[in-house]
């Protein structure tokens, strides 16, 4: 009998300790900056959804580039081959390896071993992502989750535009063949695109466009400081990991820088949740009350 008074005590105290840490950062509008920002990545979990969001990319990507080289035409092929060799700066046995999952898929055997049903499992299966992306946008802005029946195309869609930009990130990061220097701005500007409309899109738009832009915006700096970074350490280490542990090798590497990407991500929308409604910035891009203040 004592256990069963104590449940709902407990249970009422999850539920108020849940509703405090949900407006916590909406009710310190006016608080000082530094404090608003603490309370917000406190709020997130930025570890723990950065964790979760690499491990579900990490095991949408390997099904998902089956697809597209069972599937796809060798051009396209080639296309993601060059993405990942200009992002990442593969090359050497990092970059054989990567060859050789894409060019071996483009067998008719392995095409019909797919079939339509297995495209469109793995295709529902790799949506995990962006469920988790949803949950980081919802709690970043402190809103409600929206529901499956109305987030579902929502998923399946932010999925088929990133593997479209997938495909042409060699050529952007490049600047089309013109250098370098234009192939960082153009990577600027589409990622702040992207992850601009990537927040609109999986918040269901209860968040009007502008304040949005501050996330973005960070979203997109932390990703090109990044892929400039990753130049320097991915082909390394990766060469070093696949001579030493083979394949399981290349596992261990990406599913490390993946952390570290998903993490830039998770800070830079969680924090532009803070800076968009921060004083007269919040005025400016008409960033909307918290329920808590209304």
């Amino acid at each position: 009998m004592a256990e069963q008074r104590g449940q709902p005590g407990r249970a009422h105290w999850i539920r108020t300790r849940s509703a405090w840490l949900r407006g916590r950062t909406a009710t310190l509008r006016d608080a000082p900056f530094p404090r608003r920002l603490l309370a917000q990545l406190v709020h997130i979990r930025v570890l723990d959804v950065a964790t979760r969001l690499a491990a579900q990319a990490f095991l949408t990507a390997i099904p998902v580039l089956f697809v597209l080289a069972a599937f796809m035409p060798h051009e396209v092929r080639n296309s993601v081959s060059e993405s990942l060799r200009t992002v990442l700066g593969l090359h050497g046995a990092s970059l054989d390896e990567i060859k050789q999952v894409l060019q071996a898929g483009g067998q008719t055997t392995t095409a019909k071993a797919f079939g339509g049903v297995g495209v469109l499992v793995t295709l529902i299966s790799a949506t995990s992502c962006s469920r988790v992306l949803q949950r980081l946008c919802e709690r970043s802005w402190h809103l409600p989750h929206l529901s499956g029946r109305l987030a579902a195309w929502r998923w399946l869609a932010w999925l088929l535009v990133w593997l479209v930009g997938l495909t042409v990130q060699g050529q952007v990061r490049s600047g089309f063949g013109v250098g370098r220097g234009l192939g960082v701005f153009l990577y600027l500007v589409t990622a702040t695109l992207l992850w601009w409309w990537t927040q609109h899109l999986l918040l269901g738009g209860r968040v009007p466009w502008l304040p949005l832009l501050p996330g973005a915006a960070l979203t997109s700096a932390g990703l090109t400081a990044l892929a400039s970074g990753s130049q320097l350490y991915i082909p390394r280490s990766l060469n070093h990991s696949v001579a030493q542990f083979g394949p399981l090798g290349l596992v261990f590497t990406l599913l490390s820088w993946l952390i570290v990407v998903f993490t830039a991500i998770t800070l830079g929308i969680g924090i532009g949740y803070v800076v968009a409604g921060q004083g007269r910035l919040a005025r400016l891009l008409a960033t909307p009350a918290p329920a808590d203040e209304e």
